[in-house]
């Protein structure tokens, strides 16, 4: 692991803008919070500037992505995410403005709440989520990883009681991973893959 953050902090040093923009793809439960996290106190140790930014954060309210009359695994890759809003005002802006408003998603209330996030004049963004190399997004990216997990490992992961709604897990989320990878074969298109 510490050769991966090595490597994760070395991203950007010799670029020509001031901010590099780094995705952290992955599938669900494939570690990248765990990576994000490990990078975080890293970078924070050596007093480097950085922000880090989870994709799940910014999810739209349940009616926009529940119940829709779409198939549920369409719901979830489609509509989980306002994804042109988020290609208009979040990716577009990130090397260009110094602070950023965004729709905050509290799960408990279903709500949003918007917060002003200060961007550093240089250094490291950081984006983790899931589908971030779909082409809406990609071309965003100074650098993509991906970790790269089998679905038994990131499925043992989850909670006995999440593991319970099996269903879901098959006609929700798997079959929505398996329109991404068979779409955008994300561990031979990112820069860099780690398997996790």
């Amino acid at each position: 692991m510490n050769s991966n953050l090595d490597l994760l902090k070395s991203m950007g040093a010799q670029h020509d803008h001031p901010r590099f923009v780094l995705g952290i793809d992955g599938l669900s439960r494939s570690g990248k919070t765990t990576l994000v996290q490990q990078l975080s106190f890293a970078l924070e140790k050596e007093d480097r500037p950085y922000q880090i930014f989870h994709l799940d954060d910014f999810i739209v309210e349940r009616e926009r992505r529940y119940h829709t009359g779409s198939e549920e695994w369409q719901e979830y890759f489609h509509l989980q995410w306002d994804v042109e809003w988020l290609s208009n005002h979040f990716f577009q802006k990130l090397k260009g403005v110094e602070q950023i408003i965004l729709p905050f998603y509290d799960g408990s209330t279903d709500t949003h709440e918007n917060r002003t996030i200060s961007l550093p004049k240089e250094g490291l963004i950081v984006i983790e989520g899931v589908f971030l190399q779909r082409e809406e997004w990609k071309h965003f990216f100074d650098k993509i990883i991906y970790l790269d997990c089998q679905r038994e490992t990131r499925f043992n992961r989850e909670s006995n009681e999440t593991k319970k709604n099996i269903t879901k897990f098959k006609e929700r989320y798997w079959k929505a991973e398996d329109y991404y990878i068979n779409r955008y074969h994300p561990a031979e298109m990112a820069d860099i893959v780690i398997t996790s």
